[in-house]
């Protein structure tokens, strides 16, 4: 099943140019422990790849020592039975894990978790609970849900009700009302779907549309899009290998405080 919040990234991690080139591909657990946000790169990048075995090992060492960006994104293997048998208990446990360790995506994911059921048993207190820790964050979509748990007589909007489909494993028909609000720009929807064509979520598996629609929403400002340009750009999974477009989009993450995009940069000028 899809995540909303995706990453949110899910899972996502950095860009660190100068270190993994040097320590290619045979980074070990004790680099990835040294350095958690070359580790979540690297295990983002066989994400992409869709190299989930290699990823999941990756992310449970790094999920070992409570890393709240690892343990979100074993949920979403779980959730979606990426690499392994889907599991939603499982995913359930990790997500709650991940919030409770302070991850604003997995606090959000829970929240449409728990006030739609299906996946999950339905709570609206515990949805109310995780989506103020994510609002906390500033994440607009939970505020936007949770003005809307207040107010059940008000209509979701597009992009809200294709979360709420997306959250109850709906995806085909989140993808179509995606798709509707990006057409009337907007860009967290552009967003979600170039995540669901890059995992093959509710449509079929396309690098080359997913990059397209990270593109359009990286452009128009959307540091989550541009965090995920630059990934595509160094790892050659979407884009041509071209660092220096993907130090380019990082750096524009960054400026935005993206989390991941900031440790990336950070992590980079440590490994100089």
């Amino acid at each position: 099943m899809n995540f909303s919040a995706f990453k949110k990234i899910l899972a996502s991690q950095v860009l660190l140019m100068s270190a993994f080139a040097a320590q290619g591909q045979d980074s070990t657990a004790e680099d990835w422990l040294r350095n958690p946000s070359m580790g979540n790169y690297k295990a983002y990048a066989e994400f992409k790849m869709a190299h989930y075995a290699e990823a999941r090992h990756i992310w449970e060492t790094l999920a070992g020592v409570g890393n709240a960006d690892a343990l979100f994104n074993l949920a979403i293997l779980a959730e979606d039975g990426l690499g392994e048998p889907r599991d939603l208990r499982r995913a359930e446990a990790l997500y709650v894990t991940a919030a409770n360790a302070g991850g604003f995506k997995a606090q959000y994911r829970l929240g449409m978790l728990y006030s739609t059921g299906g996946a999950i048993d339905k709570d609206l207190a515990k949805a109310r609970q995780y989506l103020s820790l994510a609002a906390a964050h500033g994440d607009k979509d939970a505020i936007e849900r949770l003005a809307s748990l207040d107010q059940p007589e008000r209509p979701p909007g597009t992009f809200e009700e294709a979360e709420i489909l997306a959250s109850t494993g709906r995806h085909a028909e989140a993808a179509v009302l995606y798709k509707r609000a990006a057409d009337s720009g907007n860009l967290a929807a552009r967003t979600r779907l170039a995540w669901m064509y890059e995992a093959g979520r509710g449509v079929e598996r396309d690098l080359g549309q997913a990059a397209q629609f990270f593109m359009q929403s990286a452009q128009a400002g959307n540091a989550e899009a541009q965090y995920a340009t630059a990934v595509m750009y160094r790892t050659g999974r979407g884009q041509p290998k071209d660092r220096e477009q993907s130090l380019r989009w990082l750096k524009r993450a960054a400026e935005q405080k993206y989390p991941a995009a900031m440790a990336a940069l950070a992590a980079e000028t440590d490994n100089r």
